[in-house]
């Protein structure tokens, strides 16, 4: 009897610390919701689309590399100025002018976008003047569109009078494709945001890993993890996450471009400090750049996330500011042991994905001028 007794009673506790365990697992990762999944789907669905359209369409690279390059005037230009300069040393000329920058998102890059496909300047300076208010990623596919037929009109029209039409006829055309568009890039990225409020929610860990992966990806596509992070208006530690794996993306991305022969050493450098710069080469390359990139930045943020680290600082999901920020929000020894922690970690990553896909066709700067 005594020995049932005894056999019973370490079952019991044995069961005991089963669920414990399991209730631990269970409350730091949590399980993917089919809301989650879904978000998921579209994020990819958007990254595909991109890779295509930089493959196959008209002016496709050109056009993802005057993207990239309104993102940096832009985006950059205000988190720079905005959130690590002017907040951190309390200087209102610097938030200013870098709220300033960041309001000319869609102006810029319909700007840059009509110059990448020949259209005069004069034209493309009236196109750009008329998407004044709208976002950045409305602006790349209405003047993607609106282009084409600024190009007819500029080779039928005697040259002098051709811009009077564009004020009559493709400005008001560009403005209403903005005002289209708009809605269903803002409920895509918002979409994008429930994922990241949802893994919030749940769990530490599980947020760490969706948070990280996702910023990273985002981070290196067209699409904008600066414009996505300041849309949300993250703060605390899921800013913390997103912040130091954009920082982390850096030296995987950089370890990628050279051992993979995407780039060239200033395609290297460029894609270390900021990757929007070279958005074309990574669209180019979607698998072992967005593949190696998600388990990098992943892998970091659950151990940002487990951290305690904080991020006041809405849309400073890049590398340099996302590193330089931290330091406002916490100490200084601990900002650096976990940057080296999560850098450490992507290069890891890299490291392997480049292994992985090394007989992965790549597409580099010379194939992309063909």
């Amino acid at each position: 009897m005594t020995k049932k007794i005894w056999c019973g009673n370490l079952i019991a506790l044995y069961l005991h610390e089963r669920l414990f365990i399991l209730s631990i697992i269970d409350k730091n990762l949590g399980v993917l919701t089919i809301d989650e999944l879904i978000g998921i789907g579209l994020l990819l669905l958007i990254l595909v689309f991109f890779t295509l359209f930089t493959h196959f369409a008209p002016y496709g690279s050109k056009v993802m590399g005057a993207f990239a390059g309104a993102a940096i005037a832009t985006y950059l230009v205000e988190a720079l100025n905005t959130f690590v300069i002017g907040d951190l040393f309390n200087i209102e000329f610097f938030q200013t002018a870098g709220s300033v920058a960041g309001a000319l998102d869609g102006t810029i890059v319909v700007m840059l976008v009509c110059l990448a496909m020949k259209v005069n300047p004069v034209n493309s300076a009236i196109l750009a003047a008329g998407f004044g208010d709208m976002g950045l990623i409305p602006g790349l596919f209405a003047a993607y569109i609106v282009s084409f037929g600024v190009l007819w009109l500029q080779r039928v029209i005697p040259k002098g009078l051709d811009f009077i039409v564009v004020i009559l006829i493709a400005l008001p055309v560009i403005r209403l494709m903005g005002l289209m568009i708009t809605p269903m890039i803002d409920n895509s990225l918002l979409e994008i945001g429930t994922i990241i409020q949802t893994a919030t929610d749940t769990s530490p860990l599980l947020m760490g890993l969706m948070l990280g992966g996702i910023v990273t990806v985002v981070g290196i596509s067209p699409l904008s993890s600066m414009a996505l992070t300041a849309l949300l208006g993250l703060t605390g530690i899921p800013m913390a996450v997103a912040a130091l794996s954009a920082f982390a993306s850096s030296p995987a991305s950089a370890w990628l471009f050279y051992k993979l022969k995407i780039g060239d050493l200033k395609s290297i450098i460029s894609v270390a400090i900021e990757p929007l710069s070279k958005a074309d080469l990574i669209t180019a390359n979607p698998l072992p750049m967005y593949v190696t990139n998600f388990v990098g930045g992943g892998l970091s943020g659950m151990v940002i996330a487990m951290s305690g680290m904080v991020n006041d600082a809405p849309g400073t999901a890049a590398p340099v500011p996302g590193l330089l920020v931290m330091f406002g929000y916490n100490p200084a020894g601990q900002v650096v042991m976990y940057a080296a922690i999560c850098a450490a970690i992507s290069l890891g990553a890299a490291i392997l994905g480049s292994y992985v896909f090394r007989n992965t066709k790549i597409y580099n700067s010379d194939v992309l001028k063909d």
